[in-house]
Protein backbone atom coordinates (compact mmCIF):
# COMPACT_ATOMS: atom_id res chain seq x y z
CA UNK A 1 0.00 0.00 0.00
CA UNK A 2 1.46 3.36 -1.03
CA UNK A 3 0.13 6.61 0.42
CA UNK A 4 1.09 10.16 -0.47
CA UNK A 5 1.59 12.91 2.10
CA UNK A 6 -0.80 15.85 1.85
CA UNK A 7 0.08 17.84 4.98
CA UNK A 8 3.63 19.29 4.98
CA UNK A 9 5.38 19.00 8.32
CA UNK A 10 3.21 16.17 9.66
CA UNK A 11 5.04 13.39 11.50
CA UNK A 12 5.25 10.04 9.76
CA UNK A 13 3.55 8.13 12.59
CA UNK A 14 0.69 10.64 12.77
CA UNK A 15 0.18 10.51 9.00
CA UNK A 16 0.11 6.70 9.01
CA UNK A 17 -2.39 6.53 11.88
CA UNK A 18 -4.60 9.08 10.12
CA UNK A 19 -4.43 7.35 6.76
CA UNK A 20 -4.81 3.69 7.77
CA UNK A 21 -8.09 3.24 9.69
CA UNK A 22 -7.08 0.15 11.68
CA UNK A 23 -3.89 1.73 13.06
CA UNK A 24 -3.69 3.69 16.28
CA UNK A 25 -0.76 6.07 16.78
CA UNK A 26 1.10 3.49 18.91
CA UNK A 27 0.40 0.71 16.39
CA UNK A 28 1.73 2.94 13.59
CA UNK A 29 4.91 3.51 15.60
CA UNK A 30 5.36 -0.25 16.07
CA UNK A 31 5.01 -0.82 12.32
CA UNK A 32 7.63 1.85 11.63
CA UNK A 33 10.01 0.34 14.20
CA UNK A 34 9.54 -3.10 12.63
CA UNK A 35 10.57 -1.78 9.20
CA UNK A 36 7.11 -2.10 7.66
CA UNK A 37 7.02 1.54 6.55
CA UNK A 38 9.19 3.11 3.85
CA UNK A 39 9.46 6.84 3.26
CA UNK A 40 10.43 7.55 -0.37
CA UNK A 41 11.90 4.07 -0.57
CA UNK A 42 13.96 4.09 2.64
CA UNK A 43 13.04 2.86 6.14
CA UNK A 44 11.12 5.56 7.94
CA UNK A 45 11.45 6.89 11.47
CA UNK A 46 8.40 7.74 13.54
CA UNK A 47 9.39 11.40 13.93
CA UNK A 48 10.27 11.98 10.26
CA UNK A 49 8.59 15.16 9.01
CA UNK A 50 6.80 14.80 5.68
CA UNK A 51 6.77 17.02 2.63
CA UNK A 52 3.79 17.24 0.31
CA UNK A 53 3.85 14.34 -2.15
CA UNK A 54 6.20 12.12 -0.14
CA UNK A 55 5.53 8.43 -0.85
CA UNK A 56 4.82 6.34 2.24
CA UNK A 57 4.78 2.59 1.59
CA UNK A 58 3.07 0.48 4.25
CA UNK A 59 3.13 -3.31 4.50
CA UNK A 60 0.55 -4.65 6.99
CA UNK A 61 2.10 -6.99 9.58
CA UNK A 62 1.41 -10.66 9.14
CA UNK A 63 -0.80 -12.19 11.85
CA UNK A 64 1.30 -14.20 14.27
CA UNK A 65 0.35 -17.42 16.02
CA UNK A 66 -0.84 -16.39 19.42
CA UNK A 67 0.64 -17.73 22.64
CA UNK A 68 -2.45 -16.72 24.61
CA UNK A 69 -4.19 -19.70 26.14
CA UNK A 70 -7.83 -20.13 25.13
CA UNK A 71 -10.07 -20.49 28.16
CA UNK A 72 -13.66 -21.58 28.45
CA UNK A 73 -15.62 -18.72 29.98
CA UNK A 74 -19.25 -17.61 29.61
CA UNK A 75 -19.77 -15.12 26.80
CA UNK A 76 -23.00 -13.25 26.15
CA UNK A 77 -23.07 -12.90 22.38
CA UNK A 78 -25.92 -10.55 21.48
CA UNK A 79 -25.28 -10.34 17.73
CA UNK A 80 -23.37 -12.57 15.33
CA UNK A 81 -23.02 -13.15 11.58
CA UNK A 82 -20.24 -14.17 9.20
CA UNK A 83 -18.28 -10.92 9.71
CA UNK A 84 -19.07 -9.46 13.11
CA UNK A 85 -20.06 -10.46 16.59
CA UNK A 86 -21.06 -8.19 19.47
CA UNK A 87 -20.38 -9.15 23.07
CA UNK A 88 -22.20 -7.84 26.15
CA UNK A 89 -19.18 -7.66 28.47
CA UNK A 90 -19.84 -7.95 32.21
CA UNK A 91 -18.35 -5.54 34.73
CA UNK A 92 -15.02 -6.80 36.05
CA UNK A 93 -13.85 -8.59 32.90
CA UNK A 94 -10.59 -7.33 31.35
CA UNK A 95 -10.70 -7.11 27.55
CA UNK A 96 -7.16 -8.19 26.61
CA UNK A 97 -4.21 -9.79 28.43
CA UNK A 98 -1.92 -7.58 30.48
CA UNK A 99 0.14 -7.87 33.64
CA UNK A 100 -1.98 -9.56 36.29
CA UNK A 101 -4.53 -10.78 33.73
CA UNK A 102 -2.92 -13.26 31.39
CA UNK A 103 -5.57 -15.98 31.10
CA UNK A 104 -8.86 -14.58 32.41
CA UNK A 105 -9.73 -11.95 29.79
CA UNK A 106 -12.32 -11.52 27.07
CA UNK A 107 -9.64 -12.41 24.51
CA UNK A 108 -8.98 -15.77 26.22
CA UNK A 109 -12.71 -16.50 26.06
CA UNK A 110 -12.96 -15.41 22.42
CA UNK A 111 -10.05 -17.63 21.42
CA UNK A 112 -11.78 -20.61 23.03
CA UNK A 113 -15.15 -19.92 21.45
CA UNK A 114 -14.15 -18.38 18.10
CA UNK A 115 -10.39 -18.78 17.77
CA UNK A 116 -10.59 -19.95 14.15
CA UNK A 117 -12.58 -16.90 13.02
CA UNK A 118 -11.10 -13.68 14.39
CA UNK A 119 -9.29 -10.88 12.57
CA UNK A 120 -5.53 -10.62 13.06
CA UNK A 121 -5.03 -6.91 12.41
CA UNK A 122 -4.59 -5.88 16.05
CA UNK A 123 -1.98 -8.57 16.71
CA UNK A 124 -1.81 -11.52 19.03
CA UNK A 125 -2.95 -9.68 22.16
CA UNK A 126 -6.15 -8.29 20.61
CA UNK A 127 -7.45 -10.78 18.01
CA UNK A 128 -10.71 -9.45 16.61
CA UNK A 129 -10.89 -6.52 19.03
CA UNK A 130 -12.02 -3.38 17.17
CA UNK A 131 -12.42 -1.16 20.23
CA UNK A 132 -12.28 -1.71 23.98
CA UNK A 133 -14.02 -0.73 27.18
CA UNK A 134 -12.59 -0.56 30.67
CA UNK A 135 -12.53 -3.55 33.00
CA UNK A 136 -15.21 -2.09 35.27
CA UNK A 137 -17.39 -0.76 32.47
CA UNK A 138 -20.07 -3.17 31.32
CA UNK A 139 -21.69 -3.39 27.92
CA UNK A 140 -21.31 -3.80 24.19
CA UNK A 141 -18.06 -4.50 22.35
CA UNK A 142 -17.73 -5.18 18.59
CA UNK A 143 -15.44 -8.01 17.46
CA UNK A 144 -14.35 -8.57 13.85
CA UNK A 145 -14.27 -12.10 12.50
CA UNK A 146 -12.00 -11.27 9.54
CA UNK A 147 -9.58 -8.56 8.46
CA UNK A 148 -11.98 -7.04 5.93
CA UNK A 149 -14.63 -6.45 8.59
CA UNK A 150 -12.00 -5.12 10.97
CA UNK A 151 -10.78 -2.51 8.50
CA UNK A 152 -14.30 -1.28 7.74
CA UNK A 153 -15.35 -1.08 11.40
CA UNK A 154 -12.09 0.62 12.35
CA UNK A 155 -12.75 3.18 9.61
CA UNK A 156 -16.21 3.85 11.05
CA UNK A 157 -14.65 4.38 14.47
CA UNK A 158 -12.14 6.81 13.04
CA UNK A 159 -14.69 8.88 11.09
CA UNK A 160 -17.19 8.84 13.99
CA UNK A 161 -19.96 6.98 12.13
CA UNK A 162 -20.06 4.14 14.65
CA UNK A 163 -22.39 5.28 17.43
CA UNK A 164 -21.57 4.22 21.00
CA UNK A 165 -24.05 5.29 23.66
CA UNK A 166 -23.44 4.80 27.37
CA UNK A 167 -25.58 5.02 30.50
CA UNK A 168 -23.97 6.47 33.62
CA UNK A 169 -24.83 7.64 37.11
CA UNK A 170 -22.95 10.79 38.04
CA UNK A 171 -22.57 12.60 41.34
CA UNK A 172 -24.56 15.80 41.84
CA UNK A 173 -27.50 17.28 39.98
CA UNK A 174 -26.92 18.28 36.37
CA UNK A 175 -28.54 21.69 35.89
CA UNK A 176 -29.08 21.51 32.14
CA UNK A 177 -31.00 18.70 30.44
CA UNK A 178 -28.24 18.12 27.87
CA UNK A 179 -24.84 19.38 26.83
CA UNK A 180 -21.52 18.69 25.16
CA UNK A 181 -18.03 18.45 26.63
CA UNK A 182 -15.43 19.39 24.01
CA UNK A 183 -12.07 19.18 25.80
CA UNK A 184 -8.81 17.50 24.65
CA UNK A 185 -7.54 14.51 26.63
CA UNK A 186 -3.96 13.38 27.21
CA UNK A 187 -1.80 11.63 29.80
CA UNK A 188 -1.66 13.18 33.24
CA UNK A 189 1.74 14.94 33.58
CA UNK A 190 2.65 13.25 36.89
CA UNK A 191 0.52 10.09 37.00
CA UNK A 192 0.93 8.05 33.83
CA UNK A 193 -1.97 5.74 34.71
CA UNK A 194 -4.42 8.64 34.59
CA UNK A 195 -5.78 10.70 31.75
CA UNK A 196 -6.67 14.38 32.07
CA UNK A 197 -8.02 17.34 30.14
CA UNK A 198 -4.94 19.13 28.81
CA UNK A 199 -3.65 21.00 25.78
CA UNK A 200 -0.24 19.28 25.94
CA UNK A 201 0.31 16.08 23.94
CA UNK A 202 -3.44 15.57 23.80
CA UNK A 203 -6.08 14.55 21.29
CA UNK A 204 -9.47 16.09 20.69
CA UNK A 205 -12.30 14.53 22.67
CA UNK A 206 -16.04 15.23 22.43
CA UNK A 207 -18.78 13.75 24.61
CA UNK A 208 -22.49 14.56 24.19
CA UNK A 209 -24.72 13.93 27.21
CA UNK A 210 -28.36 14.15 28.20
CA UNK A 211 -30.23 13.66 31.47
CA UNK A 212 -32.40 10.55 31.81
CA UNK A 213 -33.54 11.04 35.42
CA UNK A 214 -32.51 13.29 38.29
CA UNK A 215 -32.22 11.84 41.77
CA UNK A 216 -31.48 13.41 45.12
CA UNK A 217 -27.72 13.99 44.91
CA UNK A 218 -27.18 12.03 41.68
CA UNK A 219 -28.14 12.09 37.99
CA UNK A 220 -28.71 9.24 35.55
CA UNK A 221 -27.36 10.38 32.17
CA UNK A 222 -26.88 9.02 28.67
CA UNK A 223 -23.62 9.81 26.84
CA UNK A 224 -22.79 9.56 23.14
CA UNK A 225 -19.15 9.42 22.19
CA UNK A 226 -18.06 11.44 19.19
CA UNK A 227 -14.46 10.39 19.79
CA UNK A 228 -13.11 7.43 21.74
CA UNK A 229 -10.23 8.45 23.98
CA UNK A 230 -9.06 6.37 26.92
CA UNK A 231 -11.38 6.92 29.93
CA UNK A 232 -13.12 9.67 27.94
CA UNK A 233 -16.53 9.75 29.67
CA UNK A 234 -14.95 9.32 33.11
CA UNK A 235 -12.49 12.17 32.50
CA UNK A 236 -15.03 14.51 30.94
CA UNK A 237 -17.66 14.04 33.64
CA UNK A 238 -15.07 14.67 36.37
CA UNK A 239 -13.88 17.73 34.43
CA UNK A 240 -17.34 19.35 34.54
CA UNK A 241 -17.74 18.58 38.23
CA UNK A 242 -19.97 15.50 37.99
CA UNK A 243 -17.72 12.44 38.36
CA UNK A 244 -19.20 9.02 37.74
CA UNK A 245 -20.50 7.35 40.87
CA UNK A 246 -17.99 4.83 42.20
CA UNK A 247 -15.12 5.82 39.90
CA UNK A 248 -12.00 4.99 41.97
CA UNK A 249 -9.66 7.07 39.78
CA UNK A 250 -11.54 10.22 38.79
CA UNK A 251 -14.41 10.17 41.29
CA UNK A 252 -14.96 11.05 44.89
CA UNK A 253 -12.47 9.50 47.28
CA UNK A 254 -15.05 8.21 49.74
CA UNK A 255 -17.15 5.25 48.45
CA UNK A 256 -20.84 6.05 48.05
CA UNK A 257 -23.82 3.69 47.97
CA UNK A 258 -21.45 0.74 48.26
CA UNK A 259 -19.90 1.39 44.83
CA UNK A 260 -16.16 0.76 44.48
CA UNK A 261 -16.18 0.86 40.66
CA UNK A 262 -17.83 3.16 38.15
CA UNK A 263 -21.52 2.96 37.23
CA UNK A 264 -20.97 3.06 33.47
CA UNK A 265 -22.63 0.82 30.89
CA UNK A 266 -22.20 0.72 27.09
CA UNK A 267 -25.84 0.08 26.26
CA UNK A 268 -26.16 0.88 22.53
CA UNK A 269 -23.91 0.18 19.55
CA UNK A 270 -24.83 1.24 16.01
CA UNK A 271 -22.77 0.69 12.85
CA UNK A 272 -23.01 0.03 9.15
CA UNK A 273 -22.49 -3.62 8.34
CA UNK A 274 -19.03 -3.97 6.76
CA UNK A 275 -20.26 -6.28 4.00
CA UNK A 276 -23.39 -4.58 2.66
CA UNK A 277 -23.69 -1.25 4.54
CA UNK A 278 -27.03 -2.01 6.19
CA UNK A 279 -27.53 -0.38 9.61
CA UNK A 280 -27.00 -2.64 12.62
CA UNK A 281 -28.29 -1.53 16.04
CA UNK A 282 -27.55 -3.60 19.14
CA UNK A 283 -28.85 -2.94 22.65
CA UNK A 284 -27.86 -4.25 26.07
CA UNK A 285 -30.26 -3.57 28.96
CA UNK A 286 -29.02 -2.04 32.18
CA UNK A 287 -27.27 -4.77 34.19
CA UNK A 288 -28.32 -5.80 37.68
CA UNK A 289 -25.61 -3.78 39.45
CA UNK A 290 -26.79 -0.58 37.72
CA UNK A 291 -30.46 -1.25 38.40
CA UNK A 292 -29.68 -1.97 42.07
CA UNK A 293 -28.10 1.48 42.46
CA UNK A 294 -31.06 3.21 40.78
CA UNK A 295 -33.44 1.48 43.17
CA UNK A 296 -31.59 3.02 46.12
CA UNK A 297 -32.05 6.56 44.79
CA UNK A 298 -34.93 9.01 45.21
CA UNK A 299 -36.11 10.49 41.88
CA UNK A 300 -36.68 14.23 41.64
CA UNK A 301 -37.39 15.03 37.97
CA UNK A 302 -37.38 13.37 34.56
CA UNK A 303 -36.78 15.63 31.51
CA UNK A 304 -39.92 15.81 29.35
CA UNK A 305 -38.27 14.25 26.28
CA UNK A 306 -37.17 11.18 28.27
CA UNK A 307 -40.54 10.39 29.84
CA UNK A 308 -42.28 7.22 28.60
Amino acid sequence: MTLYADTPGERLDAFLARSVPELTRSAAQRCIEEGLVLLNGRPGKKNDRLSAGDAVSYTPPQPRQTDIVPREMPLEIVYVDADVLVINKPKGLVVHPAAGHLDDTLVNALLYARGDSLSGINGELRPGIVHRIDKDTSGLLAVAKNDFAHRVLASQLKDHTMARIYEAIVCGNMKADSGTVDAPIGRHPTDRKRMTVTDRNSRSAVTHWEVVTRYRGYTHIRCRLETGRTHQIRVHMAYIGHPILGDPVYGRKKPELGQSSQCLHAGTLCFRHPRDGRPVMVFAPLPDYFQAVLEKLEPTRIPEENKP
